[in-house]
């Protein structure tokens, strides 16, 4: 079992920067993929990155490739997403997940198993 909590949400204004947490409990953390995904009014969630249970292997989509950047203390049971140079299109509510089966990480959301509750990241233009 693996309970996941996000932080680091808010208003930020376009070029602007923010830092998301992703602190989890439970032994499964170490040995599972974490990925971020986003969900803005009236859209499906969408995948925005994942990283591998090591920490050595990303994936990002493509509109936030070299924008953003995703890791993990395992010490710490935490995921992270630094996101830098926001824009108004990256407004949503941006959840992490964990998936205990493909600890290599993927893009798809029906792989993951656990689920965080979401932080409303609004970026203003």
């Amino acid at each position: 079992q693996v309970q996941l909590v996000e932080s680091g949400g808010g208003l930020v204004q376009a070029g602007g920067s923010l830092r998301l947490s992703c602190a989890a409990s439970g032994r499964a953390f170490s040995t599972s993929a974490m990925g971020w995904f986003r969900q803005a009014p009236g859209k499906e969630r969408e995948f925005v990155s994942a990283i591998n249970w090591r920490g050595d292997t990303t994936k990002y989509a493509d509109s936030v490739k070299g924008r953003f950047t995703i890791s993990r203390d395992n010490a710490k049971n935490t995921a992270y997403l630094q996101m830098d140079s926001l824009k108004p299109e990256d407004t949503a509510v941006y959840y992490c997940a964990a998936d205990r089966t493909r600890p290599w990480g993927t893009a798809s959301t029906v792989n993951y198993d656990y689920w965080g509750q979401g932080t409303q990241v609004t970026v203003s233009s």
